[in-house]
């Protein structure tokens, strides 16, 4: 496909990498490599499963985005919606007011959504919806009569978004250390990552999943049931690199939620829209949570939005009287981005992309596991369209790297390497290292074969950098 040349310079005539060192303050970013001499990649054009730079260089989006981009890049139909409703309706907030395309879009969340999950709470991003989902789990126990249950349950090393709240949600030290002291009242319990299970439950993944789950039992008790409002669980936890859950894992999380009378939320702001298969991820593992909390891929990027979907029981107390949810968002359930999403979900019916998605990921998989063969891959783990490769140092022993080897394999080599192998993922060491895909869900068996040809080709050579 052609395209016109992307202007090489912005409006006021500075190199586009020259402008985003100087004036653009990117997330998550080490500036010093652009301040060093290292060019800011500039990403120009998307078309399927494909990106290009301003140099026009091809290379495959294995990571969807930010495991947003699910239909693929370049859907026309999609930008016309966004510039149909931005014509008739750009903008109306939701405070005492509704207007048709958030109706319509929370209609349908609430019809596709598990058990009686029909409230449907719009925010701008995930991030925000997990704040919200803890707000509203805070408030609904006051309106019950158990003012004290307040806290919450995630597990270690998992991320749930930047607020202050959420990131007291979320495992990872190193992403709340120079923001603290957060949001109190968080506490952490074992992922389930069974590659780096119990030695004596490596063998028995139901044991292991029992034993996971009943850490959550454990911590409740030890703080407290009157004063635990909620456990926070993603379907696959993503950061770590995709733990899925052992069997009969989430079977027993809803049993201890409901003894202690605690809610289980589930964080599909990753899972959620087709990326473990199903519409929500929850229904692929055969659990109801009490409330979901979803974004990215709910108009695969397209536009931003993200939502709360709670239970009737948690919206009960708030039909009555005076009380209303005092928490809200200017941009929440967004006119266009809601008329996006309607689209979004639309080519999901009409392409089957849910059914493509549990009917291929086994041939991801297993297009995946072939890297076992090369000496630093030490694990491949995932469902759906989204999967984690383990990168370690000895396979036999499972020895990780440490912390100067794990900087030199991955920022040193990897995200490079992968990059000029024309594929873009995510080399990651939350945890341990870690090379994580979820690319669009339009692809099939011959973009999996191109996907492991080009990470065998950089992941061969790993070593020699270490």
């Amino acid at each position: 496909m052609t395209t016109s040349p992307t202007p090489a310079t912005t409006p006021a005539g500075t190199a586009y990498s020259d402008a985003a060192r100087d004036h653009l303050w990117m997330h998550f970013t080490r500036h010093s490599t652009y301040e060093e001499g290292g060019q800011v990649p500039i990403i120009v054009r998307g078309e399927g499963h494909k990106i290009w730079d301003d140099r026009g260089k091809e290379y495959i989006d294995g990571l969807a985005g930010l495991f947003v981009v699910q239909v693929g890049h370049g859907r026309q139909e999609l930008a016309d919606a966004a510039a149909r409703q931005a014509k008739d309706l750009a903008f109306f907030p939701l405070w005492s007011y509704a207007h048709p395309r958030a109706v319509e879009l929370a209609e349908r969340l609430a019809a596709g959504a598990p058990g009686d999950l029909n409230r449907v709470f719009f925010t701008t991003g995930g991030g925000e919806a997990v704040e919200s989902a803890w707000k509203l789990a805070k408030q609904y126990f006051k309106l019950t009569g158990k003012p004290t249950k307040h806290k919450v349950i995630s597990r270690a090393v998992a991320y749930h978004g930047t607020p202050q709240g959420a990131l007291s949600i979320t495992g990872i030290p190193a992403a709340k250390e120079m923001f603290e002291p957060l949001v109190p009242g968080a506490f952490k319990v074992p992922n389930t990552n069974h590659y780096r299970a119990p030695e004596h439950l490596r063998d028995d993944e139901k044991a292991f999943g029992r034993w996971a789950a009943d850490r959550i039992a454990e911590a409740i008790e030890f703080e407290g049931p009157d004063t635990v409002a909620a456990v926070f669980l993603e379907p696959v936890q993503n950061s770590g690199g995709c733990f899925p859950p052992p069997p009969g894992y989430f079977e027993r999380v809803r049993e201890i939620c409901d003894e202690y009378d605690v809610l289980l939320v589930s964080d599909e702001v990753i899972c959620s829209f087709g990326r473990i298969g199903s519409m929500f991820a929850c229904d692929d593992f055969n659990y109801v949570p009490d409330i979901i909390t979803c974004a990215k891929g709910m108009t695969s990027g397209y536009s931003p939005i993200g939502a709360m979907i709670a239970s009737d029981r948690l919206f009960e107390p708030f039909k009555k009287g005076t009380t209303s949810f005092p928490h809200g968002y200017t941009f929440g359930g967004h006119p266009v981005s809601a008329a996006v999403a309607m689209a979004n979900l639309d080519i999901f019916d009409r392409e089957g992309l849910n059914d493509h998605v549990k009917e291929n990921a086994p041939n991801f998989r297993a297009t995946l596991e072939k890297l076992l063969d090369l000496p630093i891959v030490g694990d491949v783990r995932g469902a759906g369209y989204f999967y984690g490769i383990e990168l370690v140092k000895d396979k036999e022993t499972r020895e990780t790297f440490n912390d100067d080897e794990s900087e030199r394999l991955l920022r040193g080599y990897l995200s490079k390497a992968l990059f000029d192998a024309g594929i873009y993922c995510r080399a990651d060491d939350r945890g341990d290292p870690v090379i994580q895909l979820a690319p669009p869900l339009i692809i099939g068996q011959t973009e999996f074969d191109d996907i492991e040809s080009r990470l065998r080709s950089v992941l061969k050579d790993a070593e020699k950098h270490l």
